[in-house]
């Protein structure tokens, strides 16, 4: 029996890849269509949003969401990975981590506050001329990567504390989607001279999803729990409730009249069923993914 289509919330253990979570969820839920909304590199834990069925067309809209990390950040030592499975880089860092105060370390770290340019690590999933940055690395062509522009919102310091020759410090971290903590992990330890990288990290929160929602695969094993379909997209985005007759354009692929929307926004019929994700422009809402059952028509044949 296939489960429901709708979100689950897995708090992703360390040594699996994210792919690894899907694989064991299309075996929970009876099916192949299973997706997941922002990568988890296997060292870390924490929240994994991952879609059944239907609710994978809601994936792309929701990695745009906020994320919020607890990580720990090594000073006196980078790695070829940015973090601790990558091999050291730095036998001697210029500057003895451990003569860092922690004024010059909190300047740093604020100098990685708010928009920023983030060059991301170069064993990445970030595709250049069409193969992934990591492959390149490892087949001995690391590739440039360019900067790019995202939000830092908080970087605290919580710990700092002596790690044999080494300082760590251990941070929470709210961003915008799309930022690596690898990276900056890497940049605190250029800023202050002393090389750095990523020992652990847990994400938190992904969009409304905090820890406390998601569940182990040991406990989704013993009772499979899916966010319905509905429930979650309106848990994610402003909802529009429908007419019984622009319920139906809206499920052909039709245009409705606009609202003065801004962004994603869930379409719902009288009966509270989702419809649509629909997005607006001056003259008219448009559906982006169609979600009705039974139908065949709209645009790029969304509805299926």
């Amino acid at each position: 029996m296939t489960a429901p289509s709708g979100i689950v919330i897995v708090d992703k253990p360390a040594g699996l890849t994210s792919h690894d979570v899907v694989a064991r969820i299309r075996r929970l839920a009876g099916t192949r269509r299973v997706g997941h909304a922002g990568t988890l590199d296997p060292m870390a834990t924490g929240v994994l949003v991952v879609g059944v069925e239907k609710a994978t067309r809601l994936l792309g809209y929701l990695t745009l969401t906020e994320k919020e990390y607890q990580a720990t950040i090594r000073l006196g030592q980078s790695t070829s990975t940015d973090d601790a499975e990558g091999e050291a880089l730095l036998a001697k860092p210029p500057r003895d981590p451990r003569s860092v105060s922690e004024s010059a370390l909190r300047a740093a770290v604020l100098s990685l506050t708010g928009e920023i340019e983030q060059v991301p690590p170069k064993v990445s999933a970030i595709k250049v001329n069409g193969q992934r940055a990591y492959k390149l690395t490892r087949a001995g062509a690391a590739p440039e990567l360019a900067a790019r522009r995202v939000s830092v919102y908080e970087f605290t310091v919580t710990d700092i504390r002596a790690a044999g020759d080494y300082t760590d410090v251990d941070a929470t971290i709210r961003c915008s989607s799309g930022t690596y903590i690898r990276s900056l992990a890497r940049d605190l330890g250029a800023g202050l001279g002393t090389g750095g990288h990523l020992t652990a990290l847990r994400r938190t929160r992904v969009g409304p999803y905090c820890e406390t929602a998601a569940r182990t695969l040991d406990i989704l094993t013993e009772r499979f729990v899916v966010q319905p379909l509905d429930s979650a997209a309106a848990q994610n985005f402003p909802r529009r409730d429908l007419t019984t007759q622009e319920a139906s354009v809206l499920a052909h692929g039709g245009r409705l009249a606009p609202e003065g929307r801004a962004g994603p926004v869930a379409a719902f019929g009288p009966d509270g069923a989702l419809i649509a994700l629909i997005e607006e422009d001056a003259s008219r809402a448009r559906p982006l993914v169609v979600f009705a059952l039974g139908l065949c028509r709209g645009p790029g044949d969304l509805a299926h």
